[in-house]
């Protein structure tokens, strides 16, 4: 399973990023001195970014659209944990990470770190299942029975008291789950710890990564993707853009006001409603209170150092990185919109932009 999830990943990688065939990626690993390269005209740089591969989309096409404006962003979909790796070590310009930094993460950082909520993306409950529509209604604690591997079969009891009248097959049920450092996995995660105690005391704290106790592992969203869609009785989790890119159906899923609710973009953005937004913008969106709400939201992070330049990058990239931000808090809304993503209140991008204005390079504002 997992081999064959790895030769279809990179297909499906591809068919996520909509129309932005002219960005290119890069290893976390870049060298420093390839984010100096630099056009004729203000703001020119190419920049090196790693991490979320649910952002993965909204970054390449943001970048698509800066070209001709003298912006070459080279996107890596790593995963969040491998985006922040390549944030501590200052070789990448920007890392993109659903959940925020740990304290023990930025301790290991070059100096202080920004987080910008960038948009907000549902993390679907997908299935293959011949004959059942989407809409198949699943709680917290089924779906954690699901992935500890005590549900086994589609008709088992749990899930046909859920679905009165719906005729569910007697096949076995195949887990997918993500193999890498994902954020994805751990809004997954906090979902279930916030619904079910038993899946924290059987699994842990939600993380990153995880020891699963059932299924098979797939690399980033689109690996977890090309293997629900390769194997009939298969469950998942993936976002909602490579879920809708692959026709998948998916779970109405019971919110905290008792609701079953599907994964739309208006169930999306209903999340963000109601949230209580920080200093630091360290938002979550996972179980919103919103009864309107969709509840597997993750919010996701653009990371940057406040201090690029005294991080090791270059002026050049530090420039190019404030003109990135600037344009996804600004235009790159809509964009986000035709991607399937929800974009952001208006409430946290005031806040945002007062953030962006305290960029700097080695002490003095980024012009």
């Amino acid at each position: 399973m997992a081999t064959l999830a790895l030769a279809l990943a990179a297909t499906l990688a591809v068919a996520a990023c909509g129309s932005s065939k002219t960005s290119t990626t890069s290893s976390p690993g870049a060298s420093a001195s390839s984010s100096s390269a630099q056009s004729s005209g203000g703001g020119s740089a190419t920049l090196n970014g790693a991490g979320s591969t649910l952002a993965a989309p909204i970054y390449q096409q943001w970048g698509s659209s800066l070209k001709s404006q003298g912006l070459t962003v080279n996107y890596n979909p790593v995963g969040s944990g491998a985006g922040i790796a390549g944030l501590q070590s200052a070789t990448i310009d920007f890392a993109g990470s659903d959940p925020p930094m740990k304290p023990s993460e930025e301790k290991a950082a070059k100096g202080p770190v920004f987080h910008f909520p960038i948009a907000f993306g549902a993390i679907t409950v997908s299935y293959n299942l011949s004959g059942v529509k989407a809409g198949l209604k699943l709680d917290g604690k089924t779906i954690a029975d699901i992935f500890l591997g005590k549900v086994k079969t589609w008709n088992d009891p749990e899930i046909t008291a859920l679905n009165p009248g719906v005729k569910l097959p007697s096949s076995s049920i195949t887990v997918v789950h993500r193999s890498d450092a994902s954020g994805t996995t751990q809004g997954f995660a906090t979902f279930l710890s916030d619904t079910d105690p038993a899946w924290t005391s059987a699994v842990g704290k939600p993380n990153k990564t995880l020891k699963w106790p059932t299924g098979t592992g797939a690399p980033k969203n689109a690996g977890v993707a090309a293997a629900i869609k390769q194997t009939p009785g298969a469950i998942g989790y993936v976002e909602q853009a490579y879920a809708l890119q692959n026709g998948f159906t998916y779970a109405a899923v019971k919110n905290s006001a008792g609701t079953y609710v599907l994964p739309s973009l208006q169930a999306t953005s209903a999340a963000a409603v109601g949230i209580k937004v920080p200093p630091d913008l360290r938002i979550t969106t996972i179980n919103s209170p919103n009864p309107q709400a969709y509840p597997i939201v993750s919010q996701t992070f653009l990371l940057v150092y406040q201090d690029m330049c005294k991080a090791g990058r270059s002026s050049q990239a530090a420039a190019g990185v404030k003109k990135f931000i600037t344009y996804g808090l600004g235009a790159g809304q809509q964009v986000e919109q035709q991607l399937d993503y929800a974009s952001l209140p208006p409430t946290l991008l005031s806040k945002e932009q007062a953030q962006l204005s305290q960029l700097t390079c080695n002490g003095s504002p980024i012009s």
